[in-house]
């Protein structure tokens, strides 16, 4: 089992900067990807980008060159940075893991961003 906790969401004004957390626990070892997904109201879940165990990252062409994402293995942390946001950024913020040889989904509880122009 994993346990992620995701935290840093609030209300940020057009062109400023978030930074999301999310932090693991349990049965970290197993984890193979991590990755933000992000929910706006009325619309569909859809991924934000991801982060292998290796540290490579993909994103979302919507996001790319304003969003990073990293890690700190120490801390078995997953950062979320959050560059020139928008007002079409706002939506709710999710961590997911992929863990074990089934790519098993975990997910963490969520946190509000919220853009305003």
């Amino acid at each position: 089992q994993v346990q992620l906790v995701e935290s840093g969401g609030g209300l940020v004004q057009a062109g400023g900067s978030l930074r999301l957390s999310c932090a693991a626990s349990g049965s970290i070892f197993s984890i193979n990807a991590m990755g933000w997904y992000r929910q706006a109201p009325g619309k569909q879940r859809e991924l934000v980008g991801t982060i292998t165990s290796g540290g490579r990252t993909n994103y979302v062409d919507s996001v790319l060159g304003r969003f990073t994402i990293s890690r700190d293995n120490a801390k078995n942390t997953v950062y979320l940075e959050m560059n020139s946001l928008k007002p079409e950024d706002t939506a709710v913020y999710y961590c997911n893991a992929l863990a074990g040889l089934t790519m098993k989904d975990y997910w963490g509880q969520g946190t509000q961003v919220t853009v305003s122009s």
